[in-house]
Formats: C-alpha cells, sequence, structure tokens
C-alpha cells in the first residue's frame, strides 16, 4: 500500500516514457519489416515486454537498451512459437499478435490472465475468418485463449462486424500489407478511440505501408507490400502525461512535460482542451505546461475517443465545483478492469457522488476540502492507481492498494510522481 501526502505548491518539469500507443504499433510493423529497424525512447513496461517476448517466440529479433531498441523484421515471416504465448493482461498485444500469428504457418494459441478471458475478441475473429484464417476461442465465449491454426491471410474483402475495440482495426491494418491478394476492410458500427486508429495509419505510413482510407475510417483498402525498416522516434505517453496535468490541476500547480509534443497523433491529449475548460491554463512551447485555477468548475464532455484519460478526468473533476459529465465510454467497460464501475465505487469511498450510467460517469464536484480519505482499490489496474495518486495531493488519507500495477504502463511511476514534492 502506498499513502499519499498532500502537497500544494507543485511547479515542476517532468518528463514521462515513451508513448506506450505508439511502442506497441512500431514493434508490430518493425517485426515485419524486411531488416533491422530502431526504435527510439520506447516504453519499456509490462506490456511493452510481453509485446516483445512474442515477437521473439514468432522468430523475430528484438534487443533492448535503455533508450533504444532493435528489431530485425523478417519480411513478414512469422515462425510457429514452441509453446502457447501468454501475454498476462495486455489487450493491445492480445488482438495485434493475434492478427500477426495468422500469417504464420502451424498453431499458434494465444492466452492471459484470468481478466483477459473476459475481454471480447469475437470481432477480430469473425474478421480475420473472413481472410481465411482457421481460428477459434477455444472456450467458445468469444474471448482468449485462442487457437489459431495458421496458414497466412487470403486478402480481398472483409468485414469488421462491430467497432467496439479500435484495437480489432488496428490489429487487423497492421498486418493486411502480408495478405496473398490486396487486402481490402469494411467496419461495420461506430468506431471508438478514432484517433487510435489514425495514430496506427500513421506509423504504418512511416514504415511504407500504403493505405487508402474512407473518410469517416469504415472503409479501407491497404496495398500489397513489405514494411522498410527505420530509425522510428516514439514521442512521450500523453496518457502518462495526463497524471502531472491533472497534478496541476487539482493543486492549482504548474506541471511542464516536455517531451509530448504540441501536435502529438495521441488522442489522449485532448484531455489538456478539457483541462482549460475547467478553467486551467495551458501554454505550448517546449512540451506542454499546465497552471491549475484556484477552483475547477464541472463540465460535459465526449471522451469516446480518448477513453484513457477519462479516469484521469473523473479524478480531476470529483476536486471540481459543480457538475461533470463524461459521456460515450461504454468501451471502459472492456478495459483490464470496468473502469466505469471502478470509478464510481471508489470516488464514492471519497464521499463524492457520483452517478454511473452504461456509458456515462456524472459527477457533482464540491471541492476537495468536502472529500475525505480512503483506502483505494486499483482492481490490478494502472489507471486507477495513477489517477487516485492525483486526488491524494488534495485529499488527505488516500492510500493506493496494490501501487505495483503501474508496471504495466509505467514502471517508475512513482519515483517521477515524487518529483513533485521537491523544491525547484
Amino acid at each position: 500500500m502506498k499513502e499519499i501526502i498532500p502537497f500544494q505548491k507543485i511547479d515542476a518539469t517532468i518528463d514521462v516514457p515513451g508513448s506506450k500507443s505508439i511502442t506497441q504499433r512500431a514493434l508490430i510493423a518493425a517485426a515485419l519489416a524486411s531488416g533491422e529497424s530502431t526504435l527510439i525512447n520506447p516504453l519499456a513496461s509490462e506490456d511493452t515486454a510481453f509485446t516483445a517476448m512474442a515477437l521473439r517466440a514468432m522468430g523475430i529479433e528484438v534487443e533492448s537498451s535503455i533508450t533504444e531498441w532493435m528489431v530485425k523484421g523478417r519480411g513478414g515471416i512469422i515462425k510457429k512459437p514452441a509453446k502457447e504465448i501468454f501475454l498476462g493482461n495486455n489487450g493491445t498485444a492480445t488482438r495485434f499478435l493475434t492478427s500477426v500469428a495468422s500469417l504464420g504457418k502451424g498453431l499458434f494459441v494465444i492466452g492471459g490472465e484470468e481478466r483477459m478471458e473476459e475481454r471480447p475478441i469475437a470481432p477480430l475473429i469473425n474478421a480475420l475468418q473472413g481472410w481465411g484464417v482457421n481460428i477459434k476461442s477455444i472456450k467458445g465465449t468469444g474471448c482468449p485463449p485462442l487457437e489459431i491454426r495458421a496458414n497466412g491471410l487470403s486478402g480481398g474483402l472483409t468485414i469488421l462486424p462491430e467497432g467496439k475495440s479500435s484495437q480489432y482495426l488496428s490489429s487487423l491494418l497492421l498486418v493486411a500489407p502480408y495478405a496473398k491478394k490486396k487486402a481490402m476492410l469494411q467496419v461495420k458500427g461506430a468506431i471508438p478511440s478514432r484517433p487510435y486508429v489514425n495514430m496506427t495509419l500513421a506509423v504504418m505510413s512511416s514504415f511504407g505501408g500504403k493505405v487508402k482510407a474512407g473518410r469517416d475510417l469504415t472503409y479501407f483498402e491497404i496495398e500489397q507490400g513489405s514494411y522498410r525498416p527505420q530509425n522510428y522516434q516514439i514521442e512521450g505517453d500523453a496518457s502518462s502525461a495526463s497524471y502531472f496535468f491533472a497534478a496541476a490541476a487539482v493543486s492549482g500547480g504548474k506541471i511542464t512535460v516536455p517531451n509530448v509534443p504540441e501536435n502529438s497523433m495521441q488522442g489522449d491529449t485532448a484531455l489538456i482542451a478539457m483541462l482549460k475548460e475547467m478553467g486551467c491554463r495551458v501554454t505550448c512551447g517546449e512540451g506542454i505546461t499546465i497552471k491549475g485555477p484556484e477552483k475547477l468548475k464541472g463540465i460535459e464532455v465526449d471522451m469516446g475517443d480518448c477513453p484513457d484519460v477519462a479516469p484521469t478526468l473523473a479524478v480531476v473533476a470529483a476536486m471540481a465545483y459543480g457538475r461533470t459529465v463524461i459521456k460515450n465510454v461504454a468501451h471502459l467497460r472492456i478495459k483490464e478492469c470496468d473502469r466505469l464501475n471502478a470509478m464510481a465505487t471508489e470516488l464514492a469511498r471519497l464521499g463524492v457522488r457520483v452517478e454511473e450510467k452504461s456509458d456515462q460517469l456524472i459527477i457533482d464536484g464540491v471541492g476537495p476540502e468536502a472529500l475525505q480519505g480512503a483506502k483505494i482499490e486499483t482492481y490490478k489496474d494502472h489507471r486507477i492507481a495513477m489517477s487516485f495518486a492525483v486526488a491524494g495531493l488534495v485529499v488527505p488519507g488516500i492510500v493506493i492498494i496494490n501501487e505495483n500495477c503501474v508496471a504495466k504502463s509505467f514502471p517508475d511511476f512513482w519515483e517521477r510522481f515524487a518529483k513533485l514534492y521537491r523544491k525547484q
């Protein structure tokens, strides 16, 4: 357990690790490329370690140092692993590597922790079957573990039957250049987290992939070819930066994150405009600086495109004055935990009035002075732990249970968080 000590005189400059989302996409593209790529400033975390380990099991050489990873791609040749590929509770890797495994030949089994066996993947299974892949959910649940009797992708037209997670679509796009004939992809239903799809397209383009995308991102034509090896720079993680921006917001302090650019490809930078609407001052130059106001105000906001920072905003909203409505976030229920329910439950422990709906959180903020300390259950979810660390800066007595779950995306979070307390 970790007790957070209140501190309201924050003035700090803090770098954050490389983007988890970009790192995982770049790892896949580099692994499929023909030759050696260098990823600069990748995120070294539990999730990316699972991805790299699985790629090694599939015959891809990945060598890591503190600031760079070398990846020797084999031009889309994927080796059959000696045993089941275990991916913990890494949803992104499970979805991406399911498609990567489909490029191989022979039997692949992909599994994970108990929670991963509750996270749906049926739409991706259906779309891969449309490209001729022999794949099934072993327990018949539409969730992992998965069995893939791989023999490559046939290509042609397939349909992603629903866009419940943008990761299904990104997974298909990343491997589509290696289909036996030109691949086409149609998406039915709404696509949440659309900036992540644009991120995937940007990474593919950097590695030489050619995709014609419809304006509404529901139809794609992907040219056949092989990714080109690259020296690829990964920007700082906007999701990780969100906790420090939130720290400035709730404390009335000032935080600069120099390695998240103003023109970031990451959709989670949308949080910055939301904090500005709540009363924060934002300046951009060498990175992004947030200055918190004397009092935050509630807002109404659609977070369908940036769900990973919804827990961060929910904590900020609890410290504000007035009602905040966070809309269009039903997909938070299929993350590492049911984040909608987790946030509602844990905010209520602090004395916050919260209404949980199927796709919304309604938070009636009354300011931090009206709240109380509590032991916060993290549900083994890194984003719950880091969000409530922010609350502890202004509400005495907050204790984070299982604080080491932050290793999933931000292994040295607590060390960097401690820098908020240092005199500048």
